[in-house]
C-alpha cells in the first residue's frame, strides 16, 4: 500500500476542487458524503409526507381526498424505506469509516464505489418522477393485486426499487471484500470495531437478500405490462406468492436497517463510558445471528394469510429466536455503562434513546410474534406503532447517534452542543408522544392505513399528530445547527471525544488517503486502559 507524502497537508474535501472533481471523485470519504446529503434529502422529503399524514388525521373528516392521503402515506413509506432509512448508515457513515477503521486508504473496488453512487440516483430520480407522474397509492409494500390494477405509476416507482436494490447489492460487495482484503497488518477479525461486525453482517444479507426483491418487482412490471400470470389469481397468478417473495426479502431488509445502528451504538456507549464493551465477541457474533435468524422468519407478516398452522407455529417460534442475539447486545451495552465514566453528550444522550425506544419495539415484537396476540392487532396502529420504534426509535436514533458522535471527524467542525441535546429532547418527547399513543389505539383496534377514524379515536389522534410536529421541530434545529457549523462551527481536534478506534488517530477531517503511514495494529478497539484525550470532550 503506497502512500504520497505530497497529499500531508490536504484533506479529501480540498484536496481537489469544483463539482466535476466531486461527480468523478474515487474517494470513499466523498462518495460517503455524497450518500449523506442525499439520504438526509430524502429524510427531509420523507418527513414532510409524515407531517401531511398526521394532519390528516388529527381530527375526523377529510382534509384531503382518500386517494392524495393514499399517496402520501406510500411516498412517506417508499421514500423512507428504499431512499433513506436503507442506505443511509452503509452507504454514508460506512463508505466514509469502513476503510479507516480497518487501516485502508480506499475499499476494494472504488469505480465500483462510484458506480453504485450513480446507480442509487438513477434509481432515486425514477422513484420521484413517479411522484411528479401521477404519484402511487399502494402502500411502500406494493401488495398485488391491487398493485396490478391501480392507474397510478406502479411501474416507475417498482422500477426505481429494481435499479436501487442494485446499488445495494454492489456497494455490499465491496464492504466484504474490503474487510476481507484490505486490512491494515494487525487488524484481525478481533480487532475490528463493532460497527464493521454489523456493517459486514449487513452486506451479507445485501447481497444474498436484495436479488429476491429485485426479481419480485420485476415480475411485478412483467404482470401490469405483459398480463403474465404471476399474482393476479383473474391470471392465474397467487397474489399470497407475492407476500412471500416481498417479505423474504424485506424482513432481512428490517436487519439491513437497524444492524448498522447497533454497530454504532456499541462505539458510542464504549466511548463516552470509557470502558471496554462487555462481551465483545458476544456482541460482534450476535450481529452474524440476527443477520442468519433474519432469513427464516419472514411468514410472520403472514399468520392471517392461510398458512398452514404448523407453519404459522414454526415461524412464530423462529420468530421469537431473533430476540436471542438482540437481548445480548442490549444486556451487554448495559453492562458496558455498569461503573463507567458516563458523559452525556448528544452522540451518548442518542444512544440512550435508541436503547430504551429499541427495547420498546423489540419487546413488542416479542408479542406480535405470539400467534393469538398477532391475530388481533395485525393491521391496526399497533404494527404502526412497533414499527415505528425499531425504525426511528432504534435506527434512526443510531444514526444520528453516530452523526452527531462522527461529524466532527468528517468535517473538521464542532456543532453546538446545548442545541443537540435540545434537538434530541424535542425528537425523544415528540416520537413517544407520537407512537406510544398509537400503541393503544392499536389496542383500541384502530385500523391502520384509513384516512378517516371514529370520533372515539379523536384523543389519541390529536396528540400523536401534537407529537409530529415536536419532532419535526427537533429535525429542523438539528438541521440548521449542522448547515450552521459546516460555517462557523469551532474547529475539531483529531479526537474530540477520546475514542480508541483508528479513525480518532488522523486528522479533522482525514487526508486524501486517511493514514500517513500505515498502521499497525497491536490491540483491540475499545483500550480504554490507556486513554488520551486532545480536545473539547
Amino acid at each position: 500500500m503506497a502512500y504520497d507524502s505530497n497529499d500531508h497537508h490536504k484533506n479529501y474535501i480540498n484536496a481537489e476542487k469544483g463539482i466535476w472533481s466531486w461527480m468523478t471523485t474515487l474517494d470513499h470519504k466523498r462518495i460517503g458524503v455524497m450518500y449523506l446529503f442525499a439520504t438526509m434529502f430524502f429524510f427531509a422529503v420523507g418527513g414532510i409526507f409524515a407531517m401531511l399524514v398526521r394532519l390528516e388525521l388529527f381530527k375526523p373528516g377529510p382534509f384531503f381526498s382518500p386517494d392524495t392521503y393514499n399517496k402520501f402515506f406510500t411516498l412517506h413509506g417508499a421514500i423512507m424505506v428504499f431512499m433513506f432509512i436503507i442506505p443511509i448508515i452503509p452507504a454514508a457513515l460506512g463508505n466514509f469509516f469502513l476503510p479507516i477503521q480497518i487501516g485502508a486508504k480506499d475499499v476494494a473496488f472504488p469505480r465500483l464505489n462510484l458506480l453504485s453512487w450513480y446507480i442509487f440516483v438513477t434509481g432515486s430520480l425514477l422513484l420521484v418522477f413517479s411522484i411528479v407522474s401521477g404519484g402511487v397509492d399502494t402502500g411502500w409494500t406494493f401488495y398485488t393485486p391491487y398493485s396490478i390494477r391501480t392507474a397510478t405509476s406502479v411501474i416507475l416507482a417498482t422500477l426505481g426499487v429494481f435499479v436501487l436494490g442494485f446499488s445495494g447489492i454492489l456497494t455490499g460487495l465491496n464492504f466484504v471484500t474490503t474487510i476481507h482484503k484490505l486490512r491494515a497488518p494487525g487488524m484481525t477479525f478481533h480487532r475490528m470495531p463493532l460497527f464493521l461486525w454489523a456493517i459486514y453482517a449487513t452486506a451479507i444479507i445485501q447481497v444474498l437478500a436484495t436479488p429476491v426483491i429485485g426479481i419480485t418487482t420485476a415480475l411485478l412490471v412483467m404482470e401490469r405490462v405483459l398480463h403474465i400470470g404471476f399474482f393476479d389469481p383473474k391470471l392465474g397468478g397467487d397474489p399470497v406468492l407475492f407476500q412471500h417473495f416481498f417479505w423474504f426479502y424485506s424482513h432481512p431488509a428490517v436487519y439491513i436497517m437497524i444492524l448498522p445502528g447497533m454497530g454504532i451504538v456499541s462505539e458510542v456507549i464504549t466511548a463516552f463510558s470509557k470502558k471496554h464493551i462487555f462481551g465483545y465477541h458476544a456482541v460482534a457474533y450476535s450481529s452474524l445471528a440476527i443477520a442468519g435468524i433474519s432469513f427464516i422468519v419472514w411468514g410472520h407478516h403472514m399468520f392471517v394469510s392461510s398458512q398452514s398452522p404448523l407453519a404459522n407455529f414454526l415461524f412464530s417460534l423462529l420468530t421469537m429466536l431473533v430476540a436471542i442475539p438482540t437481548a445480548i447486545k442490549v444486556f451487554n451495552w448495559t453492562a458496558t455503562m455498569y461503573k463507567g465514566s458516563i458523559s452525556l453528550k448528544t452522540p451518548m444522550l442518542y444512544a440512550l434513546s435508541f436503547l430504551f425506544l429499541f427495547t420498546i419495539g423489540g419487546l413488542t415484537g416479542l408479542f406480535l410474534a405470539a400467534i393469538s396476540v398477532d391475530v388481533h392487532l395485525h393491521d391496526t396502529y399497533f404494527i404502526v406503532a412497533h414499527f415505528h420504534y425499531v425504525m426511528m426509535g432504534g435506527t434512526v436514533m443510531g444514526l444520528l447517534a453516530g452523526l452527531h458522535y462522527w461529524w466532527p471527524k468528517m468535517f473538521g467542525r464542532m456543532y453546538p452542543e446545548k442545541w443537540g441535546k435540545l434537538s434530541c429532547a424535542l425528537t425523544f418527547i415528540g416520537f413517544n408522544l407520537t407512537f406510544f399513543t398509537q400503541f393503544w389505539l392499536g389496542k383500541m383496534g384502530m385500523p391502520r392505513r384509513y384516512h378517516d377514524y371514529l370520533p372515539e379515536y379523536t384523543p389519541l389522534n390529536i396528540a400523536s399528530t401534537v407529537g409530529s410536529w415536536f419532532i419535526g421541530a427537533g429535525m429542523l434545529i438539528m438541521f440548521i445547527y449542522f448547515i450552521w457549523s459546516l460555517f462557523k462551527g469551532k474547529r475539531a481536534s483529531e479526537n474530540p471525544w477520546g475514542g480508541k478506534t483508528l479513525e480518532w488517530t488522523i486528522e479533522s477531517p482525514p487526508t486524501t488517503h486517511n493514514f500517513h503511514k500505515e498502521p499497525v495494529i497491536t490491540t483491540g478497539p475499545y483500550e480504554y486502559g490507556e486513554l488520551k484525550t486532545t480536545g473539547e470532550a
